[in-house]
């Protein structure tokens, strides 16, 4: 839980909504190179990969129109 908790502390600090970070992250880590795991902080996220992050499929269906 203290890895969560320093991690969305991080995130406010850098000002990067905590959500679509760690949406991003968990998608992104399995295919990252390890070798290059720093980029994966918030800090270096933020610069990388903030203005086109990786979203789940449910932020798509958030975005449709609704059916009524």
């Amino acid at each position: 839980m203290g890895i969560v908790q320093s991690l969305l502390v991080t995130c406010r600090l850098h000002e990067v909504d905590p959500y679509d970070y760690l949406i991003d992250v968990l998608q992104r880590v399995g295919q990252h190179p390890a070798s290059l795991v720093e980029q994966l902080t918030p800090r270096a996220w933020k610069t990388l990969f903030a203005k086109n992050p990786l979203r789940s499929d449910l932020y798509q269906r958030d975005k449709l129109p609704s059916r009524q």
